[in-house]
């Protein structure tokens, strides 16, 4: 099956779907563990007048599963391109240094993950490329941030961890009418539940360790393209200017863990979104909680736009207990669900974002983005809800 017939088939097919291997037939791809590759005379030729992508040259610069990997995230990202890295945050790095020089500025979103945040902040003002952080949900705070030097706004499809939505429609139109890329993070919402490519966003990341992955097993990271206002060949422009020079490209073993976890997002990703609606009810009821934050809830400030933008709403919520010490002696208490770092396995995952990933962001910043020293964060897995309940309610039950 060609890539335009592939792309005519519903997500689910898509995303199970790989063309067999040419020289062996398997069914799955194989793992081609090489980092350096035999030439021939045609071959060199080849690559001496530049034809890149079409041979392998050597492991940084592309790899057999490296390229099956980004053919099946185009498919599933409904993308033109795609460009597999080493991590979210090589995705990250790789996208905003390929797309600013010197003297550029930034227009983002409060509310990022800490890492991409502090990147802004703190370390691309080195390279004098500023940032204006603003809430990316008010249109008109994005309008008066914007700079004549202004080349990229950026946000999160679902914020980390404040759950906030932004509307795309009008965030695309306004920054298409000055020539300004869109970028968003969808980590959070994985593309099962939303391809903001399809709603006129230029390049989506993601952090393919969480839900693509979906087994707390392997890093990874994709830049996904759809753009009418970026050349088509841009993200090979990045692959050889940026991510090759930088050296972040993907693994040959993770590309092959991250297409396997693919062809299980669907089933994996709609349980788990099940099973977190069901905790934001719970949590919105129970009296020792001050506060909820699902985009699935009415009480969340953006569900008519979530509604409007997502079939489903993500399996990430988060839930506020008062005080760092009560969240804690929570999470200490739970047994079922993991106290940990990450997110979007197959195991419930929680987290104190402002004691753990947002620690080094200063508390005034902290509060800006809405992350309060009691917020508890969740990644819904494919648990039993009962038991998850349960295991909940008895760790709640001690504060």
């Amino acid at each position: 099956m060609d890539n335009n017939n592939r792309r005519k088939l519903n997500f689910n097919s898509r995303a199970v779907y790989c063309p067999p291997d040419e020289a062996t037939k398997a069914v799955n791809p194989p793992i081609v563990m090489a980092s350096s590759f035999e030439y021939d005379a045609e071959i060199f030729q080849r690559i001496v007048d530049g034809a890149r992508k079409e041979v392998n040259i050597y492991g940084r610069c592309g790899n057999p599963s490296e390229y099956a990997f980004e053919e099946q995230m185009m498919m599933i990202e409904g993308a033109d391109a795609c460009l597999a890295t080493a991590s979210g945050m090589a995705a990250i790095s790789v996208t905003l240094l390929g797309l600013l020089k010197s003297g550029d500025h930034i227009v983002c979103d409060w509310t990022t993950y800490s890492s991409t945040h502090e990147m802004l902040d703190h370390r691309l003002t080195d390279y004098n490329i500023e940032t204006t952080f603003v809430d990316t949900s008010n249109i008109d705070a994005v309008r008066d941030a914007i700079r004549p030097n202004t080349k990229v706004i950026y946000f999160e499809t679902i914020a980390n961890p404040s759950m906030k939505v932004a509307e795309m429609p009008p965030l695309v139109k306004l920054a298409h009418d000055q020539g300004i890329v869109v970028v968003c993070d969808n980590t959070f919402a994985s593309p099962y539940v939303m391809r903001p490519l399809e709603w006129g966003v230029d390049i989506v990341v993601e952090s393919c360790t969480k839900f693509i992955g979906g087994h707390s097993d392997v890093i990874g990271g994709s830049i996904a393209m759809k753009s009418e206002i970026l050349p088509d060949d841009f993200l090979e422009q990045i692959r050889w200017n940026t991510m090759v020079k930088l050296g972040s490209p993907l693994s040959p073993f993770n590309a092959w863990m991250l297409q396997r976890g693919i062809q299980t997002l669907s089933v994996r990703v709609e349980r788990q979104c099940e099973n977190a609606a069901k905790m934001a009810e719970y949590f919105e009821g129970h009296d020792k909680v001050s506060g909820v934050w699902y985009p699935g809830l009415e009480s969340h400030p953006q569900h008519d736009i979530a509604r409007k933008q997502m079939p489903k709403f993500g399996a990430m919520l988060a839930f506020d207990v008062g005080n760092a010490n009560n969240a804690l002696k929570v999470l200490d208490t739970l047994e079922l669900s993991c106290f940990s770092a990450s997110l979007g396995g197959v195991r419930t995952t929680t987290q104190i974002p402002a004691l753990m990933a947002f620690l080094d962001i200063p508390e005034e910043e902290r509060l800006e983005m809405g992350i309060t020293q009691g917020m508890i964060r969740i990644s819904a897995g494919l648990e039993d809800i009962d038991d998850l309940i349960a295991d909940f309610d008895k760790a709640l039950s001690g504060i």
